[in-house]
């Protein structure tokens, strides 16, 4: 009987109340331990690899070549480009002298239109007429805006207004600019009358630049074009008669465009959200 028992593998012995005991090998524990040295070891090197993707064991610029550059300099000029252009501006940036705060602001775009803001200066009448001829083109832009929404159903460019608007205002209102030295007014002006305006940033170069936006995804291309040099001719009379400041009408470019790409991704998600396509009209709720 004895020998019996003692013939019982460990996993086979019991405990005095008769229960099994879950006896393991001595050798278990280091078994366990090598599988995980191994696993984390693996993906340590897996992590690794994708995070810094390596070739060969080598960063990515070690790998480079001449023909490699020169392939980017012909088949990728306009990145070049730009590199250059960081190279120059840092150069400019750190010896140009700043304006002192009891002069001016440099502006080249007053610079430009120095003879057409003496020429608004000497003949009201022309101002005036200018100004009116400038409110017709804002008019043009809302109706527009306003038309592709409320007529085709189309909210893209009445939503990026929207978010245009209020961003503007928000920045206009933290950043109060002083009112350019010279600066001629004129009754026939948007909003209407000599009232007072954020300058940072043109809403009238956004709107107009939402507007052409909206034409070429219609392809109403000489539309679009129309709007580009009306956009044009409008910059120039603002610098002309110190309406803005050459920064915010590059501002109100830019903001035309990211506030269009903005609506686009606001009108995607909704429409990946919706439900299953139903007779209702879409509009606003898309």
């Amino acid at each position: 009987m004895n020998g019996a028992v003692s013939a019982l593998k460990p996993r086979h012995k019991r405990a005095s109340n008769g229960k099994p005991l879950n006896v393991v090998p001595t050798n278990h524990n280091s078994e366990v331990l090598q599988v995980q040295d191994l696993i984390m070891s693996s993906s340590s090197s897996s992590f690794s690899s994708k995070k810094l993707r390596v070739y060969g064991g080598k960063a990515s610029f070690m790998t480079w070549r001449l023909h490699d550059v020169l392939h980017v300099a012909k088949h990728h000029w306009i990145p070049c480009v730009f590199a250059m252009g960081l190279l120059f501006f840092m150069g400019v940036e750190y010896t140009l002298r700043m304006v002192p705060s009891s002069s001016p602001p440099f502006d080249v775009g007053f610079v430009t239109t120095r003879s057409l803001h003496l020429l608004l200066a000497s003949k009201p009448k022309l101002n005036t007429l200018l100004a009116g001829l400038n409110t017709v083109f804002v008019g043009m832009q809302t109706t527009y805006i306003v038309w592709t929404w409320l007529v085709e159903g189309r909210p893209r460019a009445t939503i990026s207004a929207l978010f245009m608007f209020t961003c503007r205002g928000i920045l206009g209102y933290s950043t109060q600019l002083p009112l350019p030295q010279g600066f001629l007014g004129s009754g026939a002006d948007f909003p209407v009358g000599n009232v007072s305006f954020f300058l940072f940033f043109s809403g009238h170069v956004a709107g107009s630049v939402i507007a052409s936006l909206d034409m070429r995804r219609m392809q109403r291309w000489e539309m679009a074009w129309t709007f580009d040099a009306l956009n044009v001719l409008q910059s120039l009379r603002l610098l002309g008669t110190r309406g803005h400041y050459t920064i915010d009408l590059a501002v109100g470019v830019g903001a035309g465009f990211l506030f269009d790409s903005l609506a686009g991704k606001y009108e995607e998600s909704k429409r990946s959200k919706a439900p299953t396509k139903t007779g209702t009209k879409e509009a606003f709720f898309l």
